[in-house]
């Protein structure tokens, strides 16, 4: 079963930048699609990104234009970079592959 840890969220302004790390082990990790969904206070969990394991990417589309997704084999990580952040892209981000989730890493945009 592929383990997954997050990593790099934390207090940014609105217009700022984040950009969060998922680290994977116990997989082959370059045969890995991985996708970054997100829990907004108040709301049900979301999708938000995707990158399957030849680097195409998809975007929700409340953050298409905003967020890129990426990955580094070499790494075994994929990043979500987050640019032009909203109050509204707070919440818990998690990455999840083969039916395996990390433990979530908080997001704040706050003044």
């Amino acid at each position: 079963q592929v383990q997954l840890v997050e990593s790099g969220g934390g207090l940014v302004q609105p217009g700022g930048s984040l950009r969060l790390s998922c680290a994977a082990a116990g997989g082959i990790f370059s045969l890995l699609s991985i996708d970054w969904y997100r829990h907004r206070p108040g709301n049900e969990r979301e999708w938000v990104a995707l990158i399957t394991r030849s680097g195409s990417t998809l975007y929700a589309a409340s953050v298409e234009g905003r967020f890129t997704i990426s990955r580094d084999n070499a790494k075994n990580t994929v990043y979500l970079e987050m640019n032009g952040l909203l109050p509204e892209d707070t919440g818990v981000y998690y990455c999840t592959t083969e039916h395996s989730w990390g433990q979530g890493t908080q997001v704040t945009v706050s003044s």
